[in-house]
């Protein structure tokens, strides 16, 4: 029987615009076309959301390996709220629907420490009863350790948990694990598989 459902953040609670982001504050075409890989690659990506280091040591290496580029670095890392646009669209009420239910609501999320400042901003997040960050943990999605301590720290069954990811190989290894996965696309897709998914396991 599904008891909790687990959300990723991005593209899932809500959504993100680097390329609006980028073209807002770099209007050169040329220079934001030669800056944006930059930052938005997944070694760059990968390294935030784990946080070995300190982000903004991060930041600092970065700009050590690219100088020409310290004014949109620094952009990037002064004004990187603003690149979370919104919650999506008809999940606060589909989550509130759940919680009526009697469903737990938790977070895990590949994100860098400047989530916080993302989860001040959005009233969404106030409805989870837990969550889990990469950057904390030190591991990422779809590494198993990260799926086994939101298990440990919540003191949850993998097979009581169904979970939702914009990204396939993160579902993958949910499902390695031992907990059912939906690839998330709109509040619609997820609602319908939801529920089938708990029809299911009744």
């Amino acid at each position: 029987m599904i008891k909790n459902l687990i959300f990723d953040f991005g593209k899932v609670l809500v959504d993100y615009d680097f390329a609006a982001f980028f073209r807002k504050y770099i209007p050169d075409p040329q220079r934001c076309k030669a800056f944006v890989p930059i930052l938005y690659n997944e070694e760059v990506q990968r390294s935030m959301d784990r946080e070995l280091i300190p982000f903004e040591e991060i930041i600092d290496n970065i700009v050590r390996e690219h100088p020409e580029f310290e004014p949109e670095i620094q952009i990037f890392n002064q004004h990187y709220p603003e690149i979370i646009t919104q919650e999506m669209p008809g999940m606060r009420e589909l989550i509130l629907q759940m919680k009526q239910e009697g469903y737990k609501i938790y977070g895990l999320s590949n994100w860098c420490s400047k989530v916080y400042l993302t989860m001040n901003q959005f009233e969404i997040f106030q409805l989870l009863d837990g969550y889990i960050i990469s950057s904390e943990e030190h591991v990422i999605k779809p590494e198993p350790a990260i799926y086994q301590r939101l298990f440990d720290k919540f003191n949850l069954r993998p097979e009581e948990c169904l979970f939702a990811d914009d990204k396939e190989e993160n579902i993958i290894g949910s499902r390695a694990m031992g907990m059912e996965g939906i690839v998330f696309q709109n509040a619609a897709q997820y609602a319908k598989e939801m529920r089938a998914i708990i029809s299911a396991k009744k």
